[in-house]
């Protein structure tokens, strides 16, 4: 069994498509809860639409969690629709959100207790940098797509 690192993960997330749908990354920084950096994430992750890239940055950051053993999280984000989404004050009626929704709150009832935050985009510079950078690193030749296990083709999300 894993040693418990920390009781609360701090998670900043976010999601890049220049397009729309277009060319994708996500970005993600893992803290505990002294600010000190566990985790960076960035990844690209095909052509989506920003709100499948969003989705995908928090299902990847989760999937990376087990190790660490938290049993809280914290996570900030950008995305107004995602934030609001996962808290209940917007539906979700867009079919393919539906599944990345649903496989989010899958993950997240793991935990004792999570909180989702929305904030300027101007507070989530970094996980917003790493998202742009694997973009970048694609477009040069630096870095290959990722796929996720599980994850539901991007071309089926259009």
């Amino acid at each position: 069994m894993a040693e418990v690192l920390d009781h609360k993960l701090i998670l900043y997330i976010d999601g890049a498509a220049r397009g729309n749908p277009g060319h994708a990354g996500i970005g993600g920084v893992i803290l505990n809860i002294d600010h000190e950096v566990l985790l960076e994430i960035s990844e690209y992750i095909g052509e989506t639409t920003n709100n499948i890239a969003e989705y995908s940055a928090l299902i990847f950051a989760l999937q990376s969690l087990p190790k660490f053993n938290a049993q809280e999280l914290e996570i900030y984000s950008d995305s107004e629709l995602l934030v609001h989404q996962l808290n209940g004050s917007y539906k979700v009626k867009n079919q393919n959100l539906k599944v990345y929704f649903g496989w989010v709150k899958t993950l997240l009832s793991g935990y004792k207790k999570t909180r989702i935050i929305h904030v300027e985009r101007s507070k989530n510079k970094m996980a917003d940098k790493l998202a742009n950078e694997a973009i970048d690193e694609f477009l040069s030749g630096e870095k290959k797509q990722i796929t996720f296990d599980n994850f539901p083709e991007q071309k089926q999300l259009f």
